[in-house]
């Protein structure tokens, strides 16, 4: 009760006309530059940091939440007419998106993301102000053991499932590792597939990976077949959803939060584990399993319905522990220590106002951001009506601008090139992209917290198991690896039990 009465004041907060002027702002903002390969809300929020110094506290941090979830849905939109994720939460998007605008229907695409944006952000922010503090307490009891366990599971699940031979799915995966590896070690300080570049010391940036695989790998992949194939007008599609597709759809949107909302909520969750296992959720579901990398819907609504929940999870352990599991939570506990705040479980005694004016500002934001999309989708949707030769070129100007934007180094470009050489024949041999990235953001992540388990465990290998929760996390895993196999078992089981009945 005391929740729903601060709650209360916090709209009370959001909804002053400054507050709402912030928040349209923040979500305008937010779209425009999360449609811009590699320019994401994390980037965003990151440049408008200086801007806000003169600004309330409370005001400057409704604009940063409007971002946020504007810079998602944006990300999600070039995700789904170009194949060009603006940032990483949107990567899967692609993998149904694309083929859907691509087959005319951009439109429902875009509209099915825009609903389960607004329908997660909504799910999300409710269990944010019902579930905070629990959320917190659990998320502290989870040790190095249970991450490791959950990013394996991340690794296992999307290379089982994506293309066309576990095989490939696995050569991608150690692609995506071994880009995760140039840098510095993180415990030792060495260098580590540097070639002893200095501007190779920190590492691929993780936006650079994501749209040189895409955008210029896939830009390179239409370019060298443009000659073969017969250039033709993509048709943009009806702008509304059919009564088949929001059958399709309603499940999927509401069964996303329920995935995207806790992983969001752990320390080192964040929003791509949650949409990859959605995704792969959906597909066991649905009954339409051919469609899925064809173009299925529900391939859509659920990762972005969980995408969005989980930006609703992420504030829960930096608003309560002042852990921040996203970039864009990073570049916002910075904020907070700009204005001499410190996140953490006093701050909903010290600053009220602030922290629930934000979360009442989440609810205004995403009915801001549903208004503001689903009557756009059919003009977005319009991009596919520019000539490819001209669409792709500016897509790789974009991706080259966003990459040089990261660290402002020319080195970036000639990575971005090479990544793109690498994404074009990943295409060409049929292995998946999906994979790769995950390798990319997942990989350094689980070394640290292997390497973590194992000192804590005196190198002892059982001290990956000690837990509960990565027991039953590596039963999972052992359930995937073995299902081919059990299901081809149980077939000739059931099939020489009917054949000794007749």
């Amino acid at each position: 009760m005391d929740s729903l009465n601060n709650l209360l004041d916090g709209f009370g907060t959001a909804l002053t006309p400054l507050n709402l002027l912030w928040a349209a702002l923040g979500v305008l903002l937010g779209t425009a530059i999360g449609v811009l390969p590699g320019i994401g809300p994390a980037m965003a929020v990151a440049l408008l940091l200086p801007v806000t110094y003169g600004l309330d506290p409370t005001a400057a941090f409704i604009m940063f939440a409007g971002i946020y979830y504007g810079g998602m849905f944006g990300g999600s939109t070039t995700s789904i007419l170009l194949n060009t994720p603006g940032e990483s939460a949107a990567v899967i998007a692609a993998i149904e998106g694309n083929p859907m605008a691509k087959a005319g229907r951009g439109s429902q695409a875009l509209a099915a993301a825009a609903i389960g944006h607004f329908a997660g952000g909504i799910i999300g922010t409710v269990l944010l102000v019902a579930l905070a503090p629990t959320v917190a307490d659990l998320a502290v009891d989870i040790g190095a053991p249970d991450y490791f366990a959950i990013m394996v599971l991340a690794f296992v699940a999307v290379t089982s499932v994506l293309g066309s031979s576990r095989i490939r799915g696995f050569a991608s995966l150690l692609i995506g590792l071994t880009l995760g590896l140039v840098g510095l070690d993180q415990m030792t300080g060495q260098q580590r597939l540097t070639f002893g570049s200095l501007q190779l010391s920190d590492g691929i940036d993780v936006v650079i990976v994501a749209v040189g695989l895409f955008a210029i790998g896939e830009a390179l992949w239409v370019a060298a077949h443009l000659r073969r194939e017969q250039d033709r007008v993509i048709p943009v599609g009806r702008p509304w959803l059919s009564r088949d597709e929001l059958r399709r759809t309603w499940k999927p949107w509401l069964r996303g939060p329920a995935i995207g909302f806790p992983f969001g909520a752990i320390p080192a969750g964040g929003a791509e584990i949650p949409t990859f296992l959605s995704y792969i959720t959906e597909k066991r579901l649905s009954r339409h399993k051919k469609e899925f990398g064809k173009g299925a819907i529900e391939g859509v609504a659920g990762p972005e319905s969980a995408a969005s929940a989980s930006a609703a999870g992420t504030l829960v352990s930096m608003l309560t522990l002042g852990l921040p599991t996203t970039a864009v939570a990073a570049v916002m506990l910075a904020a907070f220590q700009q204005y001499g705040i410190q996140p953490g479980p006093l701050l909903f005694e010290r600053e009220p106002e602030l922290v629930w004016g934000l979360i009442a500002s989440l609810f205004v934001g995403m009915v801001m951001l549903l208004v503001l999309n689903l009557p756009l989708a059919p003009v977005w949707a319009k991009l596919l009506r520019i000539p490819r030769p001209y669409l792709y070129a500016g897509i790789l100007f974009f991706a080259a601008v966003g990459a040089y934007a990261v660290g402002g180094e020319a080195i970036d470009l000639v990575i971005l090139l090479i990544i793109g050489l690498i994404g074009l024949m990943m295409r060409r041999y049929g292995l998946p992209v999906l994979p790769a990235i995950i390798g990319v953001i997942l990989g350094p992540a689980a070394e640290q917290q292997l390497r973590r388990a194992l000192q804590i465990s005196d190198g002892s290998v059982t001290g990956l198991v000690d837990t509960p929760f990565s027991v039953t996390v590596y039963a999972v895993i052992a359930l995937l690896l073995l299902w081919p196999w059990l299901k081809k078992g149980l077939k000739k089981a059931v099939t020489r039990g009917s054949s000794r009945a007749t």
